[in-house]
């Protein structure tokens, strides 16, 4: 009895720390509520539920994400406040499973205190709970590349062959929220079936044979499934953008266009520039000393330890700056994978020395170059809060004028009797659409052109509002008014409500 309650425990307890820590991030944050692109797949989600083709063509409209579509379809029935409910509470258990696996990762390559200081330093990133808190899919899919990396490192410290079909699974599914994906998988299964050049495996180094492809030791059949599953994400999302729009490359497409119309940083020629710049917003200072010294140290000492990682963040640098280089924005929340991985080689700078024999002289250096990390971290912790303190409280500032305008939903205040309902910018677009159910086009972007000669106008009522209420200070600033012929009906503290009937 009791070693089945032990081995149950032991089954039990990654799940039950996932859901602590999500627990515990909501209530420390204080704050949880779908972001601009979320609430999109959710809209287009419930589209697929009506029947309707998702209307990927609206102004402004982020890069579509087929697996999060397909949970608001499933979502879509319970009505739209519960679908982004859930859609919150799995943000919070991707973020908290992200920690989790740091963790793991951590003391896989070097030890559970590195791993922990790992953990904690990646959740109290300022970035990385903004985003979590406000179920970003760049939490979920970094979850399961990360839960990738650490099912291949386990594979590989047990001396086994590489996992494969696991590994690819995951990053399958992570290849249907972000394509960056696709790249690992296609790295991943040449290295599973050992299709690699000769020399790098150290046989033949000499002469034409060095380069010649090693034959894989695998069966036909696994060759097959393991095909299958690195082509599936690419393959379905390609369809998936067919089916709907009728071109195969649209979500490309599409996202040059919006990092053009909104003026995202791209190109391989920022690349130099903005992805140190990017890794600096996300870590500070005295992670990336900590991660630079641990990186260096573990390599030195702590070879076959260190390479895993090394090799991983090596990757995740080069697959950015490869899409970069294909148009794509170099966003902050595109680096959180090199990002976490150097939070592991932080966890290493400050503890990597625990896996040295204790009577070993390089111990003590270790210990006294991970001291002053620690000592860094410290000092550097109440900024850290403050930061996070004021970015939580303007994220609270507006989720309370999304309440505002939801409840004008609620009250029908905001309805689609008399036509379609204008905004004065692109940010309440997609939330109304799922909220009203119905299709983002019947939400009018005043600021993109749309034009409304009937139905229902929602304008801030106050600068303050209009200043809170934006998803990038850096956005472009339209000047609106409201349409000529609309009467002010409804008001609240955010939101002024106009009607014109015909």
């Amino acid at each position: 009895m009791a070693a089945t309650i032990k081995r149950w425990a032991q089954r039990a307890g990654a799940p039950l720390w996932i859901i602590g820590g999500a627990v515990l991030l909501r209530l420390l944050s204080g704050v949880g509520f779908a972001n601009y692109d979320t609430l999109y797949a959710l809209a287009w989600g419930g589209q697929l539920s009506r029947g309707q083709a998702p209307a990927y063509s609206v102004p402004v409209a982020p890069t579509p994400h087929p697996l999060l579509e397909a949970l608001g379809a499933v979502l879509s029935p319970l009505g739209a406040r519960a679908a982004e409910n859930v859609t919150v509470a799995l943000g919070f258990l991707a973020l908290s499973g992200c920690g989790w696996v740091i963790y793991r990762l951590g003391g896989e390559w070097f030890s559970r205190a590195a791993g922990a200081l790992a953990a904690l330093v990646f959740l109290t990133r300022v970035p990385v709970l903004r985003d979590g808190v406000r179920a970003y899919v760049d939490l979920p899919y970094l979850l399961l590349v990360l839960g990738a990396l650490l099912v291949e490192s386990r594979s590989r410290s047990s001396a086994q062959r590489p996992a494969a079909a696991p590994v690819l699974a995951l990053l399958a599914l992570a290849g249907l929220l972000r394509p960056e994906a696709w790249a690992f998988s296609g790295l991943y299964w040449l290295y599973a079936l050992e299709w690699t050049p000769a020399f790098l495996r150290g046989r033949g180094t000499r002469g034409a044979g060095a380069l010649r492809l090693q034959q894989p030791t695998r069966t036909r059949r696994e060759i097959i499934q393991l095909t299958l599953l690195a082509a599936a994400a690419p393959l379905l999302w390609v369809l998936s953008d067919l089916a709907i729009t009728g071109q195969p490359l649209w979500s490309l497409t599409n996202t040059r266009h919006t990092a053009s119309t909104l003026g995202r940083v791209t190109g391989i020629a920022n690349v130099p520039q903005y992805i140190p710049r990017r890794l600096g917003e996300i870590l500070r200072p005295p992670v990336l000393v900590g991660a630079a010294m641990g990186g260096v140290l573990s390599l030195l000492w702590l070879r076959s330890r260190a390479l895993p990682g090394a090799a991983a963040g090596a990757l995740a640098v080069t697959v950015l700056a490869a899409f970069a280089a294909l148009g794509l924005p170099i966003n902050t929340r595109y680096a959180f994978l090199a990002a976490a991985i150097l939070c592991v080689f932080c966890g290493a700078g400050a503890f990597g020395w625990l896996h040295l024999a204790r009577g070993d002289r390089r111990r003590r250096w270790w210990m006294a170059g991970g001291a002053p990390v620690l000592a860094a971290l410290a000092a550097y912790a109440p900024a850290q809060y403050r930061t996070a303190h004021r970015e939580m409280d303007k994220l609270a500032r507006q989720q309370s004028i999304e309440g505002d305008l939801l409840a004008l939903v609620d009250d029908h205040s905001i309805n689609l009797r008399c036509g379609e309902v204008g905004v004065p910018n692109h940010a309440p677009v997609p939330l109304l659409a799922l909220y009203l159910q119905t299709s983002p086009r019947n939400i009018v972007n005043a600021a993109t052109g749309g034009r409304l000669t009937s139905g229902v106008y929602v304008d801030p009522a106050s600068k303050e509002v209009e200043k809170d209420y934006v998803l990038d200070p850096k956005d472009p600033i339209v000047t609106v008014s409201v349409p000529p012929g609309f009467t002010e009906t409804r008001a609240n503290r955010s939101w002024l409500i106009f009607h014109r009937c015909a």
